[in-house]
């Protein structure tokens, strides 16, 4: 899949069933079910777009495939060109909705309340949760594990071939060859990249001393746009290790990342535990549900390279029928059904019923001006 790859889906599957106001808040045709309203029939109509975050890529093809199913005159598109553009796009009003790995940054969020009509007008939704994987590509290892120094240490490039002695102690039963090491990094702007970063600054500061952003910071190696691409690129090369959103590993190699005293891998479930043991910020507006992830964790069994990909909108739009259709869509993402087509999609793992609760009153807010 091209990060650039419009997603514009009506294929069948999935069902939609969420209990939403159908239309904006004058609508009195019913609820949404399954098969549209209460009657049977959808009273949706129209077309929304969106931008964004290609680590949701699998996710949104499963939700706008599932929507569209149960809304046959309703077409939703959604161009995964990453979290920077998204935030870019939704910000200056080319998209009614938007994808994104990193919440507003302070210098972007008066623009993006603005754009919305108020800061309590603003809503972000951790629509989407899944680990970031360190994926490999080289002939003959295929358990690779790193402790987070080495990993870090990899990244930045202090070390050079697979068979270095840090690598070689974190896998003393591999034999690891005398290859030299290709680390390939996003070329753009990427929430990926910024929620890596979090994480090897938290647990290996002293190593990695750059400053956090959505850009790589380290020269030298190969850059490749979108999560797609630096698939690619890891997987047409050889001893090549980059990143990407769990679900897009494919068939490359996926190292398990120490964490307290075992390494573990990228699951869904290890995934989940880290935002589980996470805060909530207090300083995104009334309807911006954003997190600080406990990225330094020592807890059996999580994995803290992890993503939460928010959907951005806003409460107020400039047309009821804009309004409606992004309320339903929303709605259907963060539903049981949603969040499950997402997990068989994308291997991501669905929000609980204690936050999907805690979201809603977001949702029901959505309507025209």
């Amino acid at each position: 899949m091209k990060s650039q790859r419009i997603l514009a889906m009506s294929a069948v599957c999935g069902a939609l069933a969420f209990g939403l106001a159908a239309c904006g808040d004058d609508d009195d045709s019913g609820t949404t079910t399954a098969s549209g309203t209460e009657s049977g029939q959808s009273s949706l109509s129209g077309s929304i777009a969106g931008a964004g975050a290609s680590s949701q890529a699998a996710a949104k093809e499963a939700w706008i495939a599932g929507f569209q199913t149960a809304n046959g005159d309703v077409t939703v598109s959604y161009d995964p060109v990453g979290s920077g553009g998204g935030r870019e796009q939704f910000i200056a009003g080319g998209t009614a909705f938007g994808g994104t790995d990193s919440a507003f940054k302070e210098d972007e969020l008066a623009d993006a309340q603005k754009r919305c009509g108020g800061p309590d007008n603003l809503i972000q939704l951790p629509v989407y949760i899944s680990p970031i994987a360190i994926i490999y590509n080289l002939d003959g290892v295929e358990n690779l594990q790193l402790s987070p120094e080495t990993l870090a240490k990899v990244l930045k490039q202090d070390i050079k071939k697979w068979n270095d002695p840090a690598i070689a102690a974190d896998n003393p039963d591999a034999e690891l060859p005398d290859t030299a090491i290709t680390v390939v990094n996003r070329s753009d702007e990427s929430g990926t990249t910024e929620n890596l970063q979090e994480y090897l600054s938290a647990v290996a500061g002293d190593t990695w001393d750059f400053e956090v952003s959505g850009d790589w910071p380290v020269k030298g190696g190969e850059a490749a746009q979108g999560t797609s691409g630096v698939v690619e690129a890891v997987g047409s090369g050889s001893g090549t290790i980059g990143y990407a959103d769990a679900s897009q590993a494919g068939d490359l190699g996926v190292a398990t990342i120490k964490v307290g005293d075992e390494f573990v891998a990228p699951t869904p479930e290890a995934a989940a535990a880290v935002v589980e043991a996470s805060k909530q910020n207090d300083d995104a507006g009334k309807f911006g549900f954003t997190y600080e992830l406990a990225r330094d964790t020592d807890a059996s069994g999580a994995y803290p390279i992890v993503l939460i990909s928010y959907e951005m909108a806003c409460t107020q739009y400039d047309s009821p029928e804009e309004a409606a259709l992004v309320k339903a869509f929303l709605g259907y993402e963060i539903s049981p059904e949603g969040q499950e087509a997402a997990a068989k999609a994308a291997g991501s793992a669905p929000i609980s019923d204690a936050l999907r609760t805690k979201f809603q009153p977001a949702i029901d807010a959505i309507g025209a001006q």
